[in-house]
């Protein structure tokens, strides 16, 4: 198998795929076709020698998130919602979309910074604002925060369907990975939790901040506006670091998944794997495989997208 790990996520209605020179997105129309958008990457992050150094490369996943996957996210809503016989193209803009993305990151600050930062301060204070113990409940506040907010959401209809891509991209890397060939069929046999999900990685990085939070409560400071603030301000300058550490973390145990050891440390990322995927109908699998055919092309890992991975209905690039 490959040293070359791929992987991607779920958008609304399909696929995103990312390999080392490219990304592909395969999304249903609502024609019941597959329209598949392809483009290099061609980020400095991707491209570069340092972009692959150890505790360097993890930014790469944030990009993914917040760049490469907000414009897939949004490429994927134009193509969902995009009439038949629609002659405009659709792009990975516009002041909606862009206004969308600022409201939703404003409130996911909001809800994992400053609230638990908030609530562990004033918690903290019936125990003497005790640094330690003011760090253990902000973390544990984020960590129960996310957790809810996961199982929340999946209790909408859409987002069960994007959790249920999300199972079919998680499938589809699986298979991939076994060495099988990408048919539907095959793909369906496999499981929809995966060691390197986004999931596990955003766990990492919520129980590795608190140990990295703990020492910057800012204790001497008197509590008010200025200790919060500083807390505030360290704990998104250190996101990068905690990425970089969660990243490192998730590699290594793709290769090791079968120690005892590593087990136990991925184990929880697998269970609440349970709250952001759904099994896959078919058609779903569909659109993940036909994600993943291109970036293998791309990638010199297959001469061109197998017969098997174009599946009915799939309509071309755009």
């Amino acid at each position: 198998m490959s040293t070359q790990y791929y992987g991607g996520q779920a958008v609304i209605e399909g696929v995103m795929m990312r390999g080392r020179k490219s990304m592909a997105v395969a999304v249903r129309n609502p024609q019941n076709e597959i329209v598949l958008h392809e483009e290099p990457l061609t980020a400095k992050i991707y491209t570069s020698k340092w972009g692959q150094w150890p505790f360097v490369r993890g930014l790469a996943m944030l990009w993914d998130a917040l760049g490469l996957g907000m414009r897939a996210l949004m490429w994927s809503a134009d193509v969902a919602i995009q009439e038949e016989g629609q002659a405009e193209p659709v792009e990975f803009s516009g002041p909606v979309a862009w206004t969308t993305i600022a409201i939703s990151l404003s409130f996911a600050i909001g809800l994992f910074f400053l609230l638990p930062t908030f609530a562990s301060q004033w918690l903290a204070g019936y125990f003497d604002d005790h640094a330690a113990v003011d760090a253990i409940f902000e973390g544990a506040i984020r960590l129960i925060l996310f957790v809810l907010y996961l199982w929340a959401i999946g209790l909408m209809p859409d987002i069960r369907r994007v959790f249920g891509y999300h199972g079919a991209e998680h499938k589809t890397i699986n298979a991939y990975e076994a060495g099988e060939a990408l048919t539907v069929a095959t793909v369906q046999r496999y499981s929809v939790q995966h060691t390197r999900c986004g999931t596990s990685f955003l766990l990492y990085v919520l129980a590795i901040s608190i140990f990295l939070f703990a020492p910057l409560t800012f204790a001497g400071v008197e509590p008010g506006w200025l200790a919060l603030l500083l807390r505030f301000i360290t704990r998104l300058l250190l996101i990068p670091i905690v990425a970089g550490i969660a990243y490192e973390i998730i590699r290594f145990s793709a290769g090791h998944d079968k120690n005892p050891v590593m087990r136990a440390l991925i184990t929880p990322g697998l269970l609440l794997q349970k709250l952001t995927t759904r099994e896959p109908d078919d058609a779903m699998v569909e659109c993940a495989i036909a994600a993943l055919g291109p970036v293998l092309a791309a990638d010199g890992r297959v001469a061109g997208a197998p017969a098997q991975t174009q599946p009915s209905g799939l309509v071309g690039t755009d």
